[in-house]
């Protein structure tokens, strides 16, 4: 086990999305030394894990961890179930209640499989694309999730118990999603590597889920050019 506390260490919670790959350049340009783990838990857009591999040999981090984690086991979700896809959704349906696309226990089970690897590796950052003004509805996207989060790992972990307190940063908390774009131009991130899409046809996003429409009204709004092939222009 390395040293505690080694405070130059972040690991980056790394999908292989649009939002993840920013929170990526944004912690080098704070200029950490970054570990990157990406979480394969049998979504049902696993290309985003082979897109997460692409990004990575693009940024180049120190490390980069493939973890397999089972969620279909447990189900409950359109990403790990036979439930469809919302499709077609206004941004007020969207807004509205907690969609079948958010996967019970996700985000608490990577943290905690990202807070188990900062404190094999002495990291005590752990970078987290998560954004409550694009994905309203998703509780685990929340401020107060992430500080009762850091609490527990506090309390929970020998890091925590001898004062290495384990910090989760979340930069683009508030972001819109043309910011988040715009701030990935600016960091000169691989956007065109990016994959949001929940149901991809063949090599294509669908251009209908809630991601697809929220990543093309998102580019459209930075001015930017979306790099996506989208089965639906």
């Amino acid at each position: 086990m390395a040293p505690l506390g080694t405070s130059n260490r972040a690991v980056v919670l790394a999908s292989g999305g649009l939002d993840s790959t920013v929170t990526a350049a944004l912690a080098r340009e704070a200029g950490h030394e970054l570990l990157w783990l990406t979480v394969d838990y049998g979504q049902r857009h696993a290309v985003e894990v082979a897109r997460a591999c692409q990004v990575a040999a693009a940024m180049h981090p120190a490390k980069h961890t493939v973890l397999s984690v089972n969620l279909r086991a447990v189900g409950g979700s359109a990403l790990t179930a036979e439930f469809p896809v919302p499709k077609d959704r206004h941004s007020e349906e969207r807004s509205r209640g907690i969609p079948i696309t958010y996967v019970p226990g996700r985000n608490l089970i990577f943290l905690s499989l990202a807070a188990a690897h900062a404190e094999a590796e002495g990291a005590t950052l752990i970078y987290f694309g998560a954004n409550v003004l694009d994905y309203s509805g998703y509780p685990d996207c929340r401020p107060e999730f992430i500080r009762a989060f850091e609490a527990a790992v506090a309390a929970g972990t020998r890091a925590g118990v001898e004062g290495a307190a384990l910090r989760v940063c979340t930069p683009l908390l508030d972001m819109t999603k043309a910011d988040i774009i715009r701030t990935g131009v600016r960091l000169e991130a691989p956007l065109h590597l990016t994959h949001s899409c929940y149901d991809p046809v063949g090599d294509l996003a669908c251009g209908r889920c809630d991601s697809c429409v929220i990543r093309r009204e998102g580019f459209a709004k930075a001015g930017v050019e979306d790099p996506t092939r989208y089965a639906v222009p």
